[in-house]
């Protein structure tokens, strides 16, 4: 199976070509600049794997949440590739595959949502799949879900930001921390080709970014 993944969710800007379990990756700290960067990734991939888009099997990319700007970059590109290509498409949510990123089994992954909130879900890995113990949600940090148990692994800048109000909240269950972890495209990729090879690929048209907040900017009367 032939995956291609992208993800522009955050400031970083990846993308991935996975090639029957093989990894072929392009990332770089973009800032603004993803529109600018993105496709020539996308490119320079399939240049070195000697492949075109007509070639694979999908396109998998980071649905969200995420910088609201980014997300309607990463799907519009992966739209209007797969839509050229007669591909299906798979989103795959960026807290999701934060936890992949993670290596742990059980976690938390929290995103900095500015604004003093954090974009947070919780995964436990079973075997191979993920359930969702805490589905994907918006809040202050230190209103963060209830968990149950511990040895518990946070990531996600969230805990960069808000690593204080976090670890608070959930004293005594956090064994370890990874506030470096930000979405990217190989782990998409990896959870992308699974969706496809479960025969839920969608058609590009469906493609959607998940967004979860309706405003990106506070009012000056809420600073």
């Amino acid at each position: 199976m032939k995956i291609l993944a992208l993800d522009t969710s955050t400031e970083l800007c990846s993308a991935a070509l996975w090639l029957d379990g093989e990894l072929l990756v392009r990332e770089e700290l973009a800032g603004q600049r993803h529109s600018e960067l993105i496709l020539s990734m996308v490119q320079g991939l399939l240049v070195e794997a000697g492949a075109d888009l007509k070639s694979l099997d999908g396109i998998a990319f980071g649905e969200g949440p995420g910088s609201f700007t980014g997300l309607r970059i990463g799907c519009g590109v992966a739209q209007g590739l797969a839509f050229g290509a007669d591909l299906q498409v798979a989103g795959v949510c960026t807290l999701l595959a934060m936890a992949e990123a993670s290596g742990a089994t059980r976690v938390i992954s929290c995103l900095d949502a500015r604004m003093g909130e954090v974009y947070h879900a919780v995964y436990e890995k079973n075997c191979n799949d993920w359930r969702i113990c805490s589905a994907p949600g918006l809040s202050a940090a230190q209103d963060a879900p209830d968990l149950a148990g511990e040895q518990w692994t946070g990531c996600g800048n969230g805990f960069a930001a808000y690593g204080e109000a976090l670890r608070a909240r959930y004293a005594g269950q956090i064994e370890s921390v990874m506030p470096a972890i930000l979405p990217h495209a190989a782990d998409i990729a990896r959870l992308g080709a699974a969706q496809f090879l479960r025969g839920q690929g969608r058609d590009a048209a469906d493609a959607a970014p998940l967004y979860i907040r309706n405003k990106v900017a506070l009012k000056t009367s809420e600073r």
